[in-house]
């Protein structure tokens, strides 16, 4: 194989799985003091903004693990 037609162990003209994600959103927390809604981005501290408590429910998301049959 030429190295020179490979770009981090990917042939040329692939795309890689980074490329093919979309960019990261906000996660919904819920406070487990105040139950105050926050949004929180990765690398953000774990704190409510609310009441200043730091623990935090992940909100569930609403869609299908199943495809419908």
């Amino acid at each position: 194989m030429n190295p020179q037609a490979t770009i981090n162990g990917n042939a040329a003209g692939q795309a890689t799985a980074s490329a093919l994600l979309p960019p990261r959103q906000d996660m919904e927390y819920i406070c487990a003091d105040c139950g105050a809604k926050n949004e929180i981005k990765s690398r953000e501290p774990i704190r409510c903004r609310e009441c200043g408590h730091r623990i935090m429910y992940k909100k569930r998301t609403t869609r299908s693990g199943y495809p419908n049959q």
